[in-house]
């Protein structure tokens, strides 16, 4: 089961794998509701954003989500002459999780949330792979800025903290931000369902 999941999401099987128009809808409606929540829920979404950075049982909790990913690809994915270091590779991962989950607390939630977004791009990269729309570029767009604020927010977790400061410094860049992410939505939706 899980073997035919990663041959779904990493286009493994030579019946392909998860669709371009289905990505690309799942991820706009995610951007949409989102920042429309943000946009309703002003107050709620900038404590929680003001919060996330030091709070340990969010960093648990994405942490966690990490490594189950992490353990789920090792698992699953080719690893060629290193096959027989399979089960070590777990090992090593598991023992990752724990040593950070207990000796890394300061700013756990934003290196685990980095850490998701750096998983969470490879489906969407391997989705858009290939594909002849040129639209499709907008999951690759959205997939590498994930990619680059994720290693920011692993090397340097406290930028986050610094970001959303100067991000709630204004309301002109809050509802940029905040419409800026539905714009993007509402347009890689339309792409998705009249192009992909």
């Amino acid at each position: 089961m899980f073997a035919d999941l990663y041959d779904y999401l990493y286009h493994q099987a030579p019946t392909g794998g998860i669709p371009l128009k289905g990505t690309g809808i799942v991820v706009a409606l995610g951007l949409i509701a989102s920042h429309v929540w943000a946009l309703k829920n002003k107050d709620k979404t900038q404590a929680f954003l003001k919060a996330f950075p030091r709070t340990y049982i969010w960093g648990a909790i994405l942490l966690t989500i990490d490594f189950l990913w992490a353990e789920f690809m090792l698992a699953n994915m080719d690893m060629g002459e290193f096959f027989t270091m399979r089960s070590n590779f777990m090992y090593i991962v598991a023992g990752g999780y724990f040593a950070v989950l207990f000796y890394m607390k300061e700013f756990l939630a934003v290196r685990a949330l980095g850490s998701l977004m750096l998983l969470v791009a490879g489906p969407v990269l391997t989705a858009a792979f290939l594909q002849p729309q040129t639209s499709r570029l907008l999951l690759p767009i959205l997939a590498y800025v994930w990619i680059i604020v994720g290693m920011f927010f692993i090397g340097m977790p406290f930028l986050m903290r610094d970001w959303v400061n100067a991000l709630l410094a204004k309301p002109q860049r809050w509802n940029l931000a905040v419409y800026g992410g539905i714009g993007y939505g509402v347009v890689l939706l339309i792409a998705a369902i009249l192009f992909y």
